[in-house]
């Protein structure tokens, strides 16, 4: 097991035999995916050691070596007056290099303008300055403001470069849960239409051929006859905006009071929960998963 150790200002992690022969450029830039210009940025500002030294960047690296590493500095440091928001937040999950907040429905992930403060975004760097920590924090994905459930941020901009190109590559997978209305003909399936922007509704997704290419997988877990809702789980092998609450709608199984897509009033808004979060360590790249159980108002309506 890869363990990461902070040490003041560096972090340090022993190379195991898994790693040996890799050199220190192939490790940050093959097998963790930081991206190019970070990376020489490191080296230029001599940020990576090997056993307290300088390292050689092509030398291969040995079974036991300690490998340290040293953050530049971020850049999107804010005042707490300026741009914090206090507000509870609940944190599933947290370590040196990233931390994963439940989102309640009704809070954007992040601003739309200067002045908004409301938001998770501000509410996680209120957060971290009082665990006297810099208020560098950024959203690797998003949700919808009446969406709930996991939201992944990282801590430092190493962590999230290498998290980007996770999340470009799929292997951070989101899964949700959702009530819709009807009941569905399979069991498992998926669905695979273009989505684009509505011309005539410009907060408004729909299926459209000049659309960009969208797919959503989903399992029935429950039904309610008497309701006529279902509870599926889904899960995103794109991520368009809207997608799942567009993708259901298409198919005639709109989500619960998404009254945008066409779904009713039982909920203030769509029955729309990110309950389970898999990534890969940004360091250690061992495989990670957290759950989140749905709200009370979902719950109080699922079959």
């Amino acid at each position: 097991m890869v363990t990461v150790s902070k040490k003041g200002e560096w972090f340090e992690l022993t190379i195991p035999k898994k790693w040996a022969g890799q050199s220190a450029m192939q490790l940050f830039r093959e097998i963790w995916g930081a991206p190019k210009k970070l990376t020489h940025q490191m080296r230029m500002e001599h940020c990576v050691k090997k056993n307290n030294h300088p390292i050689v960047w092509e030398k291969p690296l040995i079974q036991g070596d300690r490998l340290q590493f040293k953050l530049l500095a971020d850049h999107q440091v804010e005042t707490l007056e300026n741009d914090g928001f206090f507000k509870d937040v609940d944190v599933k999950y947290e370590d040196d290099h990233l931390i994963i907040f439940n989102k309640p429905a009704g809070m954007e992930t992040h601003p739309h303008n200067l002045v908004q403060k409301n938001t998770l975004l501000n509410a996680a760097k209120f957060y971290m300055q009082t665990q006297g920590e810099s208020t560098y924090i950024r959203h690797i994905h998003r949700l919808d403001k009446d969406t709930s459930g996991l939201v992944l941020f990282a801590k430092h901009s190493l962590a999230g470069a290498i998290l980007d190109t996770e999340l470009a590559q799929r292997s951070i997978k989101r899964t949700y849960m959702a009530l819709v209305h009807g009941q569905l003909k399979n069991k498992h399936d998926s669905i695979e239409f273009p989505i684009g922007k509505d011309r005539h509704h410009s907060n408004k997704r729909r299926v459209s051929t000049t659309g960009q290419y969208a797919k959503t997988t989903y399992d029935v877990q429950a039904y309610d006859s008497k309701r006529n809702i279902s509870l599926i789980t889904c899960q995103l092998d794109t991520g368009r905006t809207h997608q799942i609450r567009v993708h259901l709608s298409h198919i005639g199984h709109p989500l619960v009071g998404d009254q945008l897509y066409g779904g009713n009033h039982l909920l203030t808004r769509q029955a729309l929960h990110a309950y389970k979060l898999e990534w890969q360590h940004p360091f250690t790249k061992e495989k990670q998963e957290i759950t989140c159980p749905a709200p009370a108002d979902f719950r109080s309506i699922s079959p």
